[in-house]
């Protein structure tokens, strides 16, 4: 299975098991295992690059176990393949949403004539508000 341009992930490396799933579907629901269970060894992968494997890392949550296995846990559709295909799909999508580099964020500083205005802006608003006082005389 082809994730990217650069990650390869081999058939070996994914483990699938069918679950009978919950929620409505009639008699389909109580007798055909319809539910994939996907596991995925990402620590055994040697294609995806060691800055993707951090971000996977965060990214996965709750679905990455103390082993080091991300579980994907499908059962959306009523039929067996369509799960498959779903799982797999949703962890093709995690990855590639890894192997995505964030933008660095530069820092910059306001302009001189941002500040300025900046400042202005608050004068008035400050003036707008002494107009709104009432003053009382005590004598």
């Amino acid at each position: 299975m082809r994730v990217g341009s650069s990650v390869e992930i081999d058939e070996a490396e994914i483990e699938e098991r069918f679950v009978r799933a919950s929620g409505p579907g009639g008699q389909n629901v109580n007798k055909v295992s319809t539910a994939v269970e996907l596991r995925f060894d990402f620590r055994a992968n040697t294609s995806i690059p060691d800055y993707a494997r951090e971000r996977l890392k965060r990214l996965a949550g709750r679905r990455l176990t103390t082993d080091g296995v991300i579980v994907i846990q499908a059962d959306r559709f009523r039929s067996q393949e369509q799960n498959r295909a779903d799982a797999r799909a949703r962890l093709i999508a995690l990855i590639e949403q890894a192997l995505v580099r964030p933008k660095i964020r530069i820092k910059t500083k306001p302009s001189r004539g941002a500040r300025e205005e900046r400042i202005k802006s608050k004068t008035v608003r400050g003036q707008v508000k002494k107009m709104r006082s009432r003053k009382v005389d005590f004598d």
